[in-house]
Order: structure tokens, then sequence, then C-alpha cells
């Protein structure tokens, strides 16, 4: 497979950070408006050709087109019952937990996800008070690495593009490839708004393309950058 770099870092870096946030933060009825507004799910920017994706997108803009003076609540609603709580979570949002017996929070995910973070210069927003490996964090950072890659290839700067598709292939493989789908399927199955059962199926078709991509690479001083996959 071969295609233009710099578009599939591009659209890499949006898709993830567009998901990080639809699962880390609370439905911000602002932020939900200019979705809308600005017809963000009229096609993706990574992923095009995943079957997830495609089918994502067509319920997205559906719902899209079907949001009434209710829909805020609903989301609020929806996204309480899937990712706090009271009671039992319906998609516990958290890494470690699909690792452990008991299913517990700030196991030794957490702490490897941390670590990730820490050796580029971040750290969660609420460290010690929520685990690290909230799947919306782990979303952002895949987000992250796209950027600095994307940095790289604008300074033609080839160690530290090595760097970063090095430690995107890493994370990917270690941490979201590994669990991300599956939660994905549980948001779907027990999501109530198309909205997150939609985001859910987008989620996966990302997921799926990063994980295929084993491989992007830059040769400095040509004008074409070449993603190159197995």
């Amino acid at each position: 497979m071969e295609a233009n770099a710099y578009q599939v870092l591009t659209g890499e870096m949006l898709t993830f950070a567009l998901l990080g946030k639809a699962f880390y933060v609370y439905p911000e009825q602002a932020w939900i408006r200019s979705l809308i507004a600005e017809d963000i799910f009229a096609q993706a920017p990574f992923a095009d050709t995943q079957p997830d994706t495609v089918a994502a997108l067509a319920l997205l803009q559906q719902w899209s087109r079907t949001t009434s003076e209710n829909t805020f609540d609903d989301l609020c609603s929806d996204y309480t019952r899937l990712f706090i709580g009271p009671g039992k979570l319906l998609a516990p949002p958290w890494e470690s937990v699909y690792f452990s017996e008991d299913r517990l929070t700030f196991q030794e995910a957490t702490l490897q996800v941390r670590d990730w973070y820490r050796r580029f210069g971040l750290e969660a927003e609420k460290l010690h008070r929520e685990p690290d490996d909230h799947i919306g964090l782990e979303f952002e950072f895949v987000a992250h690495l796209a950027r600095r890659a994307l940095l790289a290839l604008e300074h033609n700067d080839q160690a530290r593009y090595d760097e970063a598709i090095e430690a995107r292939r890493q994370f990917v493989a270690e941490h979201p490839g590994r669990w991300a789908a599956g939660w994905c399927g549980q948001v779907e199955e027990h999501a109530r708004t198309n909205f997150y059962r939609g985001m859910a199926m987008l989620a996966r078709g990302a997921i799926a393309e990063a994980s295929s991509l084993s491989d992007i690479r830059m040769t400095i001083g040509r004008d074409e950058w070449l993603c190159s996959g197995e």
C-alpha cells in the first residue's frame, strides 16, 4: 500500500483527537453543536475504506440530521450509563479492567501507559485520581504521536520522525490495539444513542487502520512521502 504519509498522519491525528474528546470528556453542548454545524461526519480523514468507518459515518450523519431539543440530555444520560455509573458500568473505559481477573483499575497497564506519556513529556490531567489508561487518553496520545511525526515531516527531521512513528507503532500494538476493538463492541451493544454507537464504530475502524500500518517512512529531500503497511 502506498499513500501520501502527510495525508495519512493528518487524518490519523484529527480522527484520534476527535475520538479522544468524544470518549474522555463529558458531553459539551457547544462542541456537539459544532460537530453538527460543521458537518464533521460527511467524510472520514482516516480509515475511510474500513467497513466500520463507512458504517459509522452513515449512522452519525443520520444522527446529525435527526437531532432534537432532547439530543443533548440523551447524550449526557448515555455517557453516564456507559462510562461513569452509578451501578455496573456497561463499557468501562480503562484498559486495566480488561486484563485483571477482578476487573480492577490502576493495574500494570495503567503504569505502562503512564510511562509512555512521560517519555513524550505528557501527564494525565487527573494523575493518581483517574487511571491513565482511559481509552480517551490513549486515543489522544495516538493523535499526539501523529502530530509529532507531522512536525518532523515539516522540518525534514528524520530522527524525530522515526522516533514518533516507532512509538506510534509500538503504543498502538501494546495498548489500544489489544483491547479497544472489544471495548467498542460493548459501547455499540449498550449505547442508546446513535452518536456513541457511531463513534464506537468509527473508533474500531480507526484502530484497525492504525494497526494495519506497520511503517510510515520518509525519505528526506524528496517531495513525496510514502506510507507503507502490510
